[in-house]
């Protein structure tokens, strides 16, 4: 017999939401959690965890998504090995990398293209059958610079072009398949945030005039309950203070 848990869970939409420990991602899973069961992604259990102590209906998902033999035994060990149906897919998790193109070394390149580009597809490809059954959603949290490039972010950019192209070209492939949408928030107050704006020599870090991780949550609430008919394909989101 089903017990309590097991019952919830088969009543909820199911999502995926990697980098969901922190930030945006957390945000994200907190909201979807209100009526998903949700697959907290992350690296280590220890931040993982409590996340999914917070929802009601939830479970970790521990990968590490530049690997995609940690994806195949994440999958493999989750609840999507006994019911491969998945109705949302959130790609959360991204690194940032501040150098200039003279400082960046092939091995930077490397890191932030393999982090935020091609484990994106790694992921997306080995989940497609799930979500086609489920008729589910993919949502990519992109950025700004995934529009425009600025000195010394051009790693970071370069990596959120090459997303929104992957979106862009995957919509267009499942289109009366699965839906799928591109989320372009301006500057969050993140551990992000913080990064970059280190790396530009801010010291006045003032994070009342960032969005929250919660109005990026919301953007992505929005195109996850669209109507059957309707996609969100393409949404941008920025701070009021410029």
């Amino acid at each position: 017999m089903p017990g309590a848990g097991d019952l919830l869970q088969v009543s909820r939409p199911v999502a995926l939401v990697t980098g969901a420990s922190r930030g945006i991602g957390r945000a994200i899973a907190l909201d979807l959690g209100r009526d998903h069961h949700v697959l907290v992604g992350g690296t280590r259990a220890e931040t993982v965890d409590p996340v999914v102590a917070e929802l009601p209906s939830a479970e970790p998902f521990i990968a590490d998504l530049t690997d995609p033999s940690s994806i195949d035994d994440a999958s493999a060990g989750s609840s999507l090995a006994e019911s491969p149906t998945l109705d949302v897919l959130v790609h959360s998790a991204g690194i940032i990398i501040n150098k200039t193109v003279a400082e960046a070394g092939h091995e930077d390149w490397v890191q932030i293209l393999g982090t935020n580009v091609v484990a994106v597809a790694d992921l997306t490809r080995q989940l497609l059958p799930a979500l086609r059954t489920a008729g589910g959603q993919v949502v990519t949290i992109n950025s700004g610079a995934g529009y425009v490039a600025s000195p010394g972010n051009g790693l970071y950019a370069a990596s959120k072009f090459a997303l929104r192209a992957f979106t862009d070209a995957l919509r267009e492939e499942e289109r009366g398949r699965i839906r799928v949408t591109s989320i372009h928030p301006g500057r969050v107050d993140s551990d992000m945030q913080r990064q970059i704006q280190a790396g530009f020599g801010n010291e006045d870090y003032r994070a009342e005039i960032y969005l929250t991780p919660e109005s990026v949550a919301a953007t992505v609430r929005l195109a996850v309950d669209a109507t059957d008919e309707a996609m969100v394909e393409s949404l941008q989101i920025r701070p009021v203070v410029q």
